[in-house]
């Protein structure tokens, strides 16, 4: 896998690439175990593209089983530097109406069981997420959108919940006090982690629901958040082809490259040879 590579995680409602033209489907282990399914790694115009099922083929695997740790270190060791999420969440503003698309630039983390960290086990670091996901990434999604004619609103906080269950009417309302924009039950994770992998990250957010503190509207029920997906998924297919030629040309000048640099905080000479071996796809320039 060459430079400039593109990786795409769908989750429900988007579980393929239109457009991507099959090389091969890699099967991957990992030191966190096995990732949700296998990679499909193709490519989108003059960019190779590598996607994965969040929840498997099927979807299988609940938001807490999703094995997050597998699939953003495979990710890695299949050379993606460009990470873009495709999530469905649910809105927790009027303005962000269902169907509409959010690139969500902040996050509250409310999950409690989930692993978030590559390190531990006798290397310790600690990577900045003030800013958590990459602007110049963020900005090249938009562009894509914009002109895939989609209703797009850039920035926004994503607070992500433990799930499977959607909110009660008293937590949607404590999320409005807080402050966030959407809620969804994946992307905290990946975030985290991809900062620690040195990618760009983005989030595309699709709008499905207005969760349930919204009077003029039912609460949240599957069967609708997957007739919104279904009805948007053309347009997010055609975003992320965009921004596939979007990428071709261009060069990373962003940070997200070097985020480890002054991360690692152990000993160098305390880390365990196998440890240091394990993770050498991340850490191996530093140590």
């Amino acid at each position: 896998m060459g430079q400039k590579a593109l990786g795409i995680i769908g989750g429900s409602g988007f579980y393929e690439i239109a457009g991507l033209e099959m090389l091969e489907t890699i099967e991957l282990s990992t030191p966190f175990g096995k990732p949700s399914d296998v990679y499909f790694r193709g490519r989108l115009g003059q960019l190779e593209a590598v996607f994965l099922s969040r929840h498997g083929r099927g979807h299988r695997l609940l938001p807490s089983e999703v094995n997050y740790r597998a699939n953003i270190f495979g990710m890695k060791l299949l050379g993606i530097e460009y990470l873009l999420s495709v999530s469905a969440v649910g809105s927790l503003r009027e303005d962000f109406a269902p169907g509409d698309f959010v690139i969500v630039d902040q996050f509250i983390d409310r999950t409690f069981r989930r692993p978030s960290t590559f390190f531990g086990a006798g290397i310790v670091a600690h990577v900045s997420l003030a800013d958590p996901v990459c602007n110049e990434f963020s900005s090249e999604v938009e562009q894509a959108a914009r002109s895939s004619g989609a209703r797009i609103h850039r920035g926004g906080t994503y607070v992500c919940i433990e799930g499977p269950q959607f909110s009660t009417r008293a937590e949607s309302e404590l999320y409005r006090a807080f402050k966030a924009d959407v809620i969804g039950m994946t992307a905290a994770q990946e975030m985290r982690l991809a900062r620690e992998a040195e990618m760009c990250y983005a989030v595309l957010a699709m709008v499905t629901d207005y969760d349930c503190w919204h009077r003029d509207h039912k609460e949240v029920e599957i069967g609708d958040v997957l007739r919104v997906l279904q009805e948007n998924v053309v347009t997010a297919q055609k975003i992320v082809l965009n921004l596939a030629h979007r990428l071709a040309d261009k060069e990373r000048s962003c940070k997200c490259s070097s985020s480890l640099k002054d991360a690692i905080i152990t000993d160098r000479k305390l880390i365990p040879a196998e440890l240091k071996e394990q993770l050498r796809p991340l850490i191996g320039k530093y140590v």
